[in-house]
């Protein structure tokens, strides 16, 4: 079974939080981090007006080989960060635990929620992390049972029951829409990008959990 992981951590307590370093006024958001040999490459959206600055702070770190822009739009923009030499800290600790990271969002403090395929992989994450005294501030650990004796359980997170809620109080799903992302994430006051991904992720779980059956394989 599925067990999640939310925890917060201080952007100077890992070696990626120290590099991206946001200037003032810019927020990240981690949108994968894929395993390339020996390495592991994040993908980060930055969302802001001062990308020069953000460009210059991250492609001046000693252990930085490359920072690319991939996309932008309007004051968000989608970059891959390549090492001369991968850290072995708390990203490097979820790529060999199998984590997927379903959200992680972060300045000076980052928070992430994780999905781990079972117990003992969140446990290798934990040791990885104790052995390099890596510290996180843990908001909660579960996992989504399928069913309770009051029927099924949606299990969303806060942050997307919160988003879901206001989705549609507000008109955003109206025909025309009544309100628009942009909106919904200055009432949030995070990007349109971890609004839309908030927003997306709930609808998918409410989705499964009402439409395919119990047991049935979601993955496919």
């Amino acid at each position: 079974m599925s067990v999640y992981l939310e925890f917060t951590i201080e952007a100077d307590a890992f070696h990626l939080g120290r590099v991206l370093d946001p200037p003032p006024g810019i927020s990240l958001e981690l949108e994968r981090v894929v395993p390339t040999g020996s390495m592991v490459v994040p993908f980060v959206w930055v969302t802001g007006e001062d990308y020069s600055a953000f460009e210059r702070g991250v492609r001046s770190h000693s252990a930085v080989e490359s920072l690319t822009a991939l996309d932008r739009n309007g004051e968000q923009g989608l970059y891959r960060l390549e090492w001369k030499h991968s850290p072995t800290d708390l990203i490097d600790a979820m790529a060999r635990s199998d984590a997927v990271i379903l959200e992680a969002t972060g300045d000076t403090s980052w928070t992430f929620r994780l999905r781990f395929t079972n117990h003992d992989n969140l446990t290798a994450f934990h040791n990885a992390i104790d052995d390099q005294h890596i510290s996180i501030q843990v908001k909660r650990t579960y996992t989504l049972t399928k069913e309770s004796s009051r029927g099924q359980r949606l299990d969303l997170t806060p942050e997307q029951r919160e988003a879901l809620v206001l989705a549609v109080k507000w008109g955003y799903f109206a025909s025309p829409r009544e309100v628009s992302l942009g909106e919904l994430a200055e009432e949030f006051g995070i990007s349109q990008q971890a609004t839309s991904k908030r927003i997306r992720q709930a609808n998918e779980k409410i989705l499964q959990e009402v439409l395919l059956p119990v047991g049935e394989d979601r993955d496919h």
